[in-house]
């Protein structure tokens, strides 16, 4: 069992390895038949490897620098789980956004299970979605000024609401 969960994590930081070389098909390999990938954040599922290939083209290709230092590793009967730090420059088309030349960093906790030939068969991501849009230029926090005025230009309907039931309370 010791050698299986060694080989698991092995093929994991592979993985990671290949994601750093931007090696798609070196990505690819690392995954079974029955490939998925998982971006919680946004609700972005992808099953099957031609999915999973686009997911990786789109990001390798908004991301031309993209890096990931394992920050910590932990081994289960089921999962490898790492912790990294995600960076790079968002050179490229990124979910509808244009490159913005903007630097990124952040964490990130990446799950990773397997099939029964112990290749991976997913991995599913968690980070601070607001964090990346935040770094990008594109995300105010609403307590800020500027993050007001874009509520207040964004959102009418919304604040309307809010302002009603604040004068209801009263």
């Amino acid at each position: 069992m010791e050698e299986r969960l060694t080989r698991r994590l092995q093929l994991v930081e592979k993985h990671v390895e290949l994601e750093n070389r931007h090696d798609l098909e070196g990505i690819l390999d690392t995954f079974g038949r029955d490939a998925h990938y998982y971006d919680e954040p946004w609700a972005d599922y992808r099953v099957g490897r031609d999915s999973v290939r686009a997911y990786y083209a789109e990001l390798i290709g908004a991301v031309s620098d993209l890096h990931i230092d394992i920050l910590h590793s932990y081994v289960t009967g089921e999962a490898v789980i790492l912790e990294v730090m995600i960076s790079g420059t968002h050179t490229g088309a990124w979910r509808g956004l244009p490159g913005t030349g903007k630097s990124i960093r952040f964490p990130l906790c990446g799950i990773f299970t397997f099939d029964p030939e112990d290749k991976l068969r997913a991995e599913r991501i968690y980070y601070d979605r607001a964090s990346v849009l935040r770094q990008l230029g594109v995300f105010r926090e609403p307590t800020s000024l500027l993050g007001r005025f874009f509520i207040a230009m964004t959102h009418p309907v919304t604040l309307a609401i809010a302002l009603g039931r604040k004068i209801v309370r009263k």
